[in-house]
């Protein structure tokens, strides 16, 4: 854990090899959101290079059924370079850019509309935190630990972690959480579901991967009109919402993803959702 970079988004000097921070296998995009230096802290190069790449995803112009973020060193990500706060000549026009940028990014996993998976090894704090909190799936491991970070600095949490938390935990804790600057160790992340599940420290981002790809290989045009279900959730009476998942159903099944999964069943096989790639979902 490095105490002075948790906080919020980064900004590095450097200029990353872009190439190194996006890569594209098996379906799966992975985009690497921290430094290797600085504490693990948020990469700015990996924020805009991430952003494009999911920006691509939701304008189809990128073949891929889920999206993977993870962290080159030792933690998954430690938050914000707070060094590089303090040197700034203008620290609130620098961190308003930078927090700007990081909420683009989070914005564009949204609009993807893949399901995001998340390799939480080690300290996932500030920014780093808040990228665990916006996963579908979050794979931790025994050492990790998750923290806000932003009150040691008498800063306030950014990207969405004041939405995000009190919907996982309930507001109460919540509160408690942020403003005591809890520490939330990897079982305790788990029994509140902000880890799906907890692996070996030196596995976290094998099985992160193999959850990436294996979700990447299914039907997915039926997995992003089921986040947007999830998503709208929060925001419907449960017959409205009885209402919309019947209207899903009912589209899906005459789709080419809904007809091989229907037909592979009855016909004892495994399905092959390839055929259904160019279908699309609300």
């Amino acid at each position: 854990m490095a105490s002075s970079n948790h906080a919020a988004p980064t900004a590095t000097a450097a200029v990353a090899d872009t190439d190194a921070l996006v890569t594209e296998h098996n379906g799966v995009l992975t985009i690497a959101v921290s430094t290797t230096g600085a504490g693990n802290s948020l990469d700015d190069a990996a924020v805009a290079a991430g952003t494009q790449a999911l920006r691509e995803v939701a304008r189809g112009q990128r073949d891929v059924g889920a999206v993977l973020l993870v962290g080159p060193g030792k933690n998954f990500c430690a938050g914000g370079n707070v060094r590089a706060f303090a040197g700034a000549d203008d620290r609130p026009t620098y961190l308003r850019e930078i927090a700007d940028n990081f909420h683009r990014l989070v914005g564009a996993l949204y609009e993807a509309d893949r399901p995001v998976v998340v390799a939480a090894k080690g300290w996932a704090a500030g920014a780093g935190m808040s990228l665990v909190l916006h996963a579908d799936v979050a794979i931790g491991g025994s050492s990790t630990r998750l923290r806000p970070a932003y009150r040691g600095i008498g800063l306030t949490p950014d990207g969405g972690l004041t939405w995000t938390l009190p919907r996982a935990v309930g507001a109460a804790r919540a509160r408690q959480i942020i403003l005591t600057d809890r520490v939330i160790t990897a079982e305790e992340a788990q029994q509140w579901g902000l880890l799906s599940e907890i692996v070996a420290d030196d596995e976290v981002e094998s099985a992160a991967r193999t959850a990436a790809e294996t979700i990447a290989s299914g039907p997915r045009a039926a997995d992003a009109a089921t986040k947007h279900l999830l998503a709208v959730s929060a925001d419907t009476t449960l017959i409205e919402h009885l209402a919309l998942e019947a209207r899903s159903i009912s589209e899906r099944s005459g789709l080419p993803e809904g007809i091989e999964g229907v037909d592979a069943f009855v016909g004892k096989r495994a399905p092959d959702f390839t055929s259904g790639r160019a279908d699309t979902a609300p």
